[in-house]
């Protein structure tokens, strides 16, 4: 399992992010915030899949006052997503955000951020200070060139001083650039700064199949070397879709319990629709707790045999599967009962 790099601990509501406490998976409604019986429809669809933190966009007063309503119809910690009006940060707070995400540098300077500071301090809630390479400010642009990893460091070093030197310290900081390369590295220079908690992700990833191996491939170099707190998955799509990704990136490095279904990428022996049936115990197991390592091979052949690793597999033949553990056969079912007879090998395991 990989080994955090240290930090110290915010609180999102009662979720604890940061210091050695297990990663949180964060998403965001693609509703309307507006349209409150959707955006609740929604965010309960994500805590069902996972998701500890969920983020609503709050671009105008009556999204500020639909945020409320919805704040006041779910126990899942909210965060209030801002761009550009400080006003409505301020107004946010009032409504119950749990957590507040600004650009400091599109906010309107200084002392509009001090307002939210304050506000963020009386309520006793942290604020996300977010530095993406789309809205980097033009001094660091003009002194680096472009978005660079030293820029985007840069940036976010410089407004955690600022809110440090304001005396808050409830603060957690994400660097995102749709370029991986360009947010690995940026985040790897300011890990090396700072012990504030990272929220990570790649922005702009792409869909629901580009975005997730852009997004798998960022999140897991940084969380493999220890940087990252919280994540987020960034897909064009369905937001739960993120979720699901987010937790099989945490299980593959060991950073979350879970179960793991593996398949075989089958070959000219396979006798039975692999696909389907390994996306079937992916349904059944969804949401089960604890970690074990399902495995569904074509072959009854070398099935167990190259699937020995798994706690619990099954391997498919000519009207039949043959039901193994950790390699060993156990048993051999009528296609029609497989699912309902590995279902009770995984109880029993």
């Amino acid at each position: 399992m990989a080994k955090l790099n240290p930090t110290r601990t915010i609180h999102v509501g009662s979720v604890p992010i940061g210091g050695a406490h297990p990663i949180v998976i964060q998403s965001m409604t693609n509703t309307k915030t507006h349209d409150i019986d959707a955006t609740l429809g929604q965010i309960a669809r994500l805590e069902g899949a996972g998701c500890a933190v969920v983020r609503l966009a709050v671009p105008d007063m009556d999204a500020v006052n639909a945020f409320r309503a919805i704040k006041d119809k779910t126990k899942l910690p909210l965060v209030a997503d801002i761009h550009f009006d400080y006003k409505l940060a301020i107004a946010a707070i009032e409504a119950g955000a749990d957590k507040i995400r600004i650009n400091p540098g599109n906010i309107g300077g200084a002392e509009r951020v001090r307002a939210v500071i304050d506000a963020a301090r009386g309520a006793g809630i942290p604020i996300r200070i977010g530095v993406n390479a789309g809205s980097l400010e033009k001094h660091l642009l003009d002194k680096h060139g472009s978005p660079s990893p030293a820029a985007l460091a840069e940036s976010a070093l410089s407004w955690i001083t600022f809110f440090e030197n304001e005396n808050f310290g409830d603060t957690i900081v994400s660097i995102k650039a749709s370029d991986v390369l360009t947010t690995i590295n940026a985040c790897r220079v300011l890990a090396a700064q700072t012990d504030t908690p990272q929220h990570i992700g790649i922005t702009e990833a792409g869909t629901v199949r580009s975005g997730s191996i852009r997004s798998a491939v960022g999140i897991g170099v940084l969380l493999a070397d220890g940087i990252g707190n919280t994540i987020r998955v960034s897909l064009a799509g369905d937001p739960v879709q993120e979720v699901y990704v987010a937790k099989e990136i945490l299980k593959s490095l060991g950073l979350a319990d879970g179960p793991t279904v593996i398949a075989c990428p089958t070959c000219g022996r396979a006798e039975v629709d692999v696909a389907g049936v390994a996306e079937e115990v992916e349904a059944m197991v969804s949401g089960m707790d604890g970690s074990i390592k399902i495995a569904v091979m074509g072959c009854v052949v070398n099935g167990p045999g190259e699937a020995r690793e798994a706690d619990v597999g099954i391997a498919g033949g000519k009207g039949e599967w043959l039901i193994f553990v950790k390699g060993k056969p156990q048993k051999k079912v009528p296609a029609s009962r497989v699912l309902e007879e590995l279902a009770e090998e995984i109880r029993n395991s």
